[in-house]
């Protein structure tokens, strides 16, 4: 017997894309994409995943919970960091298969590398025939990554 969901099953597109009912669509490794937005600024943090059980964790607890394909488990943004995410607001594309969190970022950054946000860098396209290239936008670093959490070791763990 499965454990019951907030959400409802996936009806008609008009139903899913005009109707009220929260229906998610979880890819084929039950993985749905999620993008977190600061709240105050508007600026994108991060973008990670969720499965079923962390976005029911997300809208039961009013904190920020992904699922780390890295690492095969959930995690609570901030828990060791305490860089947590607090959801002021929670959307849903026209699809259903997107979230969009607006969130209270406490502490200094959302970023595992030490920045405020994941999108520290700029794709700059090469000249013809050569490969595009990074160049670093915003990318001060708002704390220490291995006084936050040890030896960093991989992207999820913050």
């Amino acid at each position: 017997m499965t454990e019951p969901t907030p959400f409802a099953p996936r009806g008609s597109a008009a139903e899913i894309e005009e109707g009220r009912a929260f229906a998610p669509k979880f890819d084929a490794a039950g993985l749905i994409a999620c993008v977190v937005t600061a709240t105050d600024t508007g600026e994108v943090l991060m973008v990670a995943h969720m499965n079923a059980q962390a976005l029911t964790k997300t809208l039961e607890t009013g904190e920020a919970w992904f699922y780390s394909r890295s690492r095969q488990a959930l995690w609570k943004k901030g828990e060791t960091s305490g860089h947590v995410q607090r959801v002021v607001e929670m959307r849903v594309d026209c699809d259903q298969d997107v979230l969009l969190l607006e969130v209270e970022q406490a502490g200094p950054g959302a970023c595992h590398t030490g920045r405020r946000s994941c999108f520290y860098r700029a794709v700059i396209p090469g000249a013809a025939g050569m490969p595009a290239s990074l160049e670093f936008r915003d990318g001060e670093r708002t704390f220490d990554p291995a006084q936050v959490y040890g030896q960093v070791n991989g992207k999820d763990s913050a």
